[in-house]
């Protein structure tokens, strides 16, 4: 989350009312709610685009004829933005950037509760508030759950502007009211100066409409059809062991993309309108979202959630159409499936509702959209006296309709089997007022832009009796309004895509794979050579080819591969546009086995554009400073993937017949093994060799608490190999093996400490 201004120091949330009262001297008190009747000369789109360019922009839309797609809103020129990842929040003002520490819905409390202190009128549906998203990874704050799904994006997961101007059409009524919070900064009323920029803005030039583009391979998920399926089948036989009832299930699409996101939106809702369309700025990233389900609506004390389960698609008939609604309508799987998720969210309700008010108005009710159908309820409830916004977001969120029921194993569940993190879908979207209203969707066939990335998931509830293969399709059906909206408009910028040659065949970079548990992979195992090519010409090929089979040699130590590189380099050349351009060119082999120690290296080609050194930094030369560092690597303070020195050693050991190599410092020193850490014992004293680079082992460390609570002294000093024999026992520690002792070093063999070591084993780690 970007800082452009001044920030203040992180504060604990102990401190919070200090940094914030501060924020509000800048910011102003909001006294009241400016209302005037808008009139409409343009298109709410068309007024729209106005702002769409400008970071902070919300703007939600309400496509269909449902009672619940009644306004239309635009919230623009925030005054405010409050975005939170975990508990690192930031409060960005026109004037400052305030980062607290603090818990993301204790901030929301508290700011919601410092701007609605003075107003008492509450417009319809609102007049001042907070607009954008909550992502759904807030679930980390609300409960304790294992984290095993990669967050990729590292986008906000709370990202909320509270706007000075909120423009609405009711298109029940088909008039339009514009909103602005009256903000007071030191006695000088905002009125003026916030309505002047919403005007300004609406009157300048139009921005053109713009296109957007995806990449002509279309969209990528990180499942394959079979990997879904079986990850159903994974959940249902956690339903069949008493885990879950039901887990909603999600894949995630990627593409590449080029263009204006507000053309997209556009779009989508000229295409396919729902009831929760929603567009936000955020700055570095953009939502496109054309969710047709509710979350949450609050008015006063008064709740509503409108849960969604039970989807089949529109029928390319009218008979199909019409067996496809009957299908739903009878289906007594998706009937469970519902009455399961209303359950949950009548619970949810219940802890911050009054006792008994929390009722089912409407049950499996069947909605039409342009490409499926669903199955919809309505849960109501009035709240307790004392609970407030943050109250009810915290004892229902995420919706149940898109977690699972238990909600807190589906969670689970979902982490284990989806390898990326859903960030804002299955989160919500829409506003929190200061006056006790909200209205949330649930952030489903949800777009999330970063960059030149776009991505959405698609998902669907599993219960016992779900078939794999009909789960499979029904996310492909849900996803076709967004997929089918790029028909025509592939990208043929794709073509600039990086290409390499890996093991015989070209393929696009971000499309290789190499095994996880290559040798190059997990040890850095493997070299390269790197080539210039000027405009074709291939500079001291045969030179580089008798380097690149030393090392083979030296570090493969099998049949060196016989390739024609010249034909290779020239194809990789041809296939990334460089063959009339300066380029660098690497060739690389990584180390790789096959089952059964089969070897098996991964070779790759590269290539890529290369600009001279001295015309990067604009100087006849380069400076040079002198490294202090040595040689023994300071990448051995960590787990480096670069692990071949370590890795070579204790092959090296193998060949002398030994299990351990033991690594020397550069001055001849004991450092360590190739896989453990070396303690020397001397009497009641404990030698820890003195190594200027060592990874500090986390069984060795409690290794030696054991030993100094034991009456051990502990020394840190320099051990040189002569001292092993006379010592009384050299042991070994790393978390997998606990503490080992060494019998021989080099042949000779070490006194004995095995009954030692096994007494501080057992206490460790409970087993010899």
């Amino acid at each position: 989350m970007p800082s452009p201004h001044p920030t203040d120091p992180i504060h604990p949330s102990s401190l919070f009312p200090l940094p914030f009262s501060l924020s509000q001297e800048i910011t102003g008190r909001i006294t009241r709610i400016h209302e005037e009747v808008f009139t409409m000369d343009l298109s709410f789109l068309d007024i729209a685009s106005r702002f769409a360019d400008k970071p902070g922009t919300v703007l939600l839309m309400s496509g269909g004829e449902l009672e619940c797609a009644r306004y239309h809103i635009l919230a623009v020129n925030p005054w405010m933005t409050i975005k939170a990842r975990g508990r690192d929040a930031l409060i960005e003002t026109l004037h400052r950037t305030l980062r607290i520490e603090t818990d993301p819905f204790d901030l929301l409390r508290n700011i919601l509760k410092t701007y609605g202190e003075c107003l008492t009128d509450r417009p319809e549906p609102i007049g001042a508030g907070l607009f954008g998203y909550l992502a759904y990874d807030l679930k980390d704050v609300i409960e304790t759950l294992p984290r095993t799904s990669v967050d990729d994006l590292e986008l906000p997961h709370l990202c909320l502007y509270a706007p000075s101007a909120i423009l609405v059409l009711d298109r029940r009524t088909e008039t339009s009211r514009l909103f602005i919070p009256v903000r007071e900064i030191q006695g000088q009323s905002q009125l003026d100066v916030d309505r002047l920029a919403f005007f300004d803005a609406l009157s300048a030039d139009p921005p053109a409409e713009g296109s957007f583009t995806c990449d002509a391979e279309g969209f990528r998920s990180p499942f394959s059809r079979s990997g879904y399926m079986n990850a159903i089948e994974t959940i249902k036989e956690y339903i069949a062991s008493g885990h879950i009832y039901q887990v909603n299930l999600s894949q995630r699409f990627e593409t590449r993309f080029s263009g204006r996101p507000f053309a997209l939106f556009r779009a989508l809702f000229t295409a396919a309108p729902a009831p929760f369309y929603a567009y936000i700025h955020a700055g570095d990233h953009h939502i496109v979202s054309t969710s047709p389900e509710r979350f949450l609506l609050r008015r006063g004390a008064t709740v509503e959630t409108r849960p969604i389960k039970g989807t089949r698609p529109r029928g390319k008939t009218p008979q199909e159409d019409e067996a496809l609604r009957r299908e739903l309508s009878t289906s007594l799987k998706d009937d469970a499936e519902l009455s399961m998720i209303v359950d949950l969210m009548r619970n949810d309700l219940g802890k911050v509702c009054k006792a008994g008010s929390v009722i089912v108005s409407e049950h499996k009710r069947l909605e039409r959209y342009p490409n499926v159908f669903h199955l919809v309820s309505i849960v109501t409830g009035e709240l307790e006296h004392d609970a407030d916004a943050v109250d009810l977001l915290r004892a229902t969120f995420p919706g149940g309709s898109i977690t699972g029921c238990p909600k807190i194993r589906a969670m689970e569940i979902i982490d284990e089997l989806e390898p990326c993190r859903r960030h804002v879908y299955t989160g919500s979207i829409g506003y929190i007022g200061f006056q006790d209203t909200m209205d949330l969707s649930i952030a489903i066939r949800t777009i999330t832009i970063v960059g030149n990335r776009m991505v959405f998931s698609v998902g669907g509830g599993v219960v016992f009796d779900s078939d794999p293969a009909a789960e499979y399709e029904e996310t492909l059906h849900k996803g076709s309004s967004i997929m089918g909206i790029f028909t025509g408009r592939a990208s043929s910028a794709s073509s600039s895509r990086p290409t390499i040659w890996h093991n015989g065949a070209l393929v696009p970079a971000d499309q290789a794979r190499i095994p996880a548990t290559s040798k190059g992979v997990q040890y850095g195992y493997g070299f390269f050579e790197t080539l210039r090519v000027d405009h074709g010409r291939i500079q001291f090929l045969e030179d580089h080819i008798e380097r690149f089979h030393r090392a083979w040699d030296a570090l493969f130590e099998s049949r060196k591969p016989d390739l024609s590189w010249e034909t290779i380099i020239h194809q990789v050349l041809a296939a990334n546009g460089l063959e009339k351009d300066t380029a660098a060119v690497k060739i690389l082999a990584i180390h790789g086995e096959k089952e059964g120690g089969f070897f098996m290296p991964e070779l790759v080609v590269t290539a890529s554009s290369y600009v001279h050194r001295l015309q990067q930094v604009g100087k006849p030369g380069l400076d040079a400073a002198i490294y202090p560092h040595r040689r023994q690597s300071l990448l051995a303070d960590h787990k480096t993937l670069n692990y071949l020195f370590y890795f070579l050693a204790g092959q090296w050991a193998k060949r002398q017949g030994a299990d351990e190599a033991l690594i020397l410092n550069s001055d001849g020193s004991l450092s360590e093994t190739n896989t453990a850490n070396v303690l020397l014992i001397d009497g009641r004293r404990i030698i820890r060799p003195a190594s200027e680079h060592v990874l500090p082992g986390i069984m060795e460390k409690r290794v030696l608490a054991w030993l100094e609570s034991n009456g051990y002294a502990i020394e840190h000093r320099k051990v040189l190999p002569e001292a092993l024999p006379k010592a009384d026992g050299l042991i070994l520690t790393n978390s997998l093996m606990g503490p080992v002792p060494v019998l021989s070093a080099d042949g000779k063999r070490l006194k004995d400490c095995s009954a030692w070591c096994n007494a501080v084993r057992q206490e460790l780690l409970g087993s010899q």
